[in-house]
C-alpha cells in the first residue's frame, strides 16, 4: 500500500501533471495540499475517471486546500477541519480512514514574514496540531501525518545556504514544534528510511533553484507505532519536479505492507 502527499500548487492549473503522476505511481492514497480552489470547483469527474474517489475542502480559491484521495475506494470522513480553534476557517486539515489507516492530511501555515502575527498564527496552529496528534498517536490504530508541514526540521534538510537565515520554515521555534511531534512517538518516515541521505520536496521557482538541486525538505509522513512497523519504503518522486510548468513541490511517499 502505498500512501502519498503531494503539494500540487493548484490543482486547476496542474491536473493533467497529477493524472499523469496517478497512472505513473498508481498510489492507494494520495493526500494533496494547496488546492486553490473553491469546494465547488474540485475536479470529482476528471479524479474518479482516474479510478480514485476523494473528500476535499476547499473554500479560499487563491489559499490553501486539502484533498485526500483513494485508489479504488471511497475516503471514509473522520475529521474536517483541526480541532482547538472554532473560528479557524482555512482549509489545511482533513482526516479519514482508508483501507484500516487512519489518514491525517495537512497543509500547516508557512508564516512568513516573521516576526509578526502571520508566524504567530503558524505557532499556534502547530501547537493544536500537537494536541490533536497526542490522541491519534495513541489511539490503537494504524495513523499517518501526511501533508506539507512547512517546516525544515534540521540543517541537513535544507540546502547549504543563508538566504533562509529569517525564513519562518527554518526558525527555531518552528523545528521545536516539529522535534515536540517525533517526541511524542511518530517516525518521520523519510529519514527512518534514509538517515543520513540528502533528500529535498520542495525547490523553489526563483534563482535556479530547482536547477541546482538547491531544495528543501518540508513535505512529511509521519507514522505512529503500529504504522512504523509496517514500513516498507520511503522517497520522493524528484523526477514529477522536473516536469514542464510542476508544482515547485515533488510528491513524496511511503509504502506499507
Amino acid at each position: 500500500m502505498k500512501i502519498a502527499t503531494f503539494n500540487i500548487n493548484s490543482i486547476r492549473g496542474r491536473l493533467q501533471h497529477l493524472l499523469a503522476w496517478l497512472a505513473d505511481a498508481k498510489p492507494e492514497v494520495v493526500c494533496l495540499q494547496e488546492l486553490r480552489i473553491y469546494d465547488s470547483e474540485f475536479p470529482l469527474a476528471a479524479i474518479r475517471a482516474a479510478g480514485y474517489g476523494a473528500m476535499w475542502q476547499g473554500q479560499q480559491p487563491r489559499y490553501n486546500g486539502v484533498a485526500i484521495l483513494a485508489r479504488d475506494a471511497e475516503p471514509i470522513e473522520v475529521r474536517r477541519g483541526l480541532p482547538g480553534d472554532p473560528d479557524d476557517s482555512q482549509a489545511r486539515y482533513l482526516e479519514a480512514a482508508i483501507n484500516g489507516v487512519l489518514v491525517a492530511c495537512l497543509y500547516a501555515p508557512n508564516g512568513n514574514p516573521q516576526p509578526g502575527p502571520k508566524f504567530d498564527y503558524k505557532l499556534a496552529w502547530l501547537d493544536r496540531l500537537a494536541t490533536h496528534a497526542k490522541t491519534l498517536c495513541n489511539c490503537g490504530a494504524p495513523v499517518v501525518l501526511a501533508g506539507d508541514f512547512n517546516v525544515v526540521p534540521t540543517p541537513a534538510d535544507i540546502y547549504e545556504t543563508r538566504s533562509y537565515d529569517d525564513d519562518a520554515l527554518v526558525q527555531p521555534e518552528s523545528r521545536a514544534a516539529f522535534r515536540a511531534l517525533l517526541g511524542q512517538g511518530w517516525t518521520d518516515a523519510i529519514r527512518d528510511r534514509h538517515p543520513k541521505a540528502t533528500i529535498y520536496t520542495f525547490w523553489d521557482y526563483m534563482r535556479k533553484r530547482w536547477e541546482r538541486n538547491a531544495g528543501l525538505r518540508i513535505d512529511h509522513l509521519l507514522l505512529n507505532a503500529q504504522l512504523r512497523r509496517r514500513l516498507v519504503d520511503a522517497n520522493v518522486d524528484k523526477a514529477v519536479r522536473g516536469w514542464r510548468n510542476a508544482s515547485d513541490h515533488a510528491p513524496t511517499w511511503i509504502e506499507i505492507d
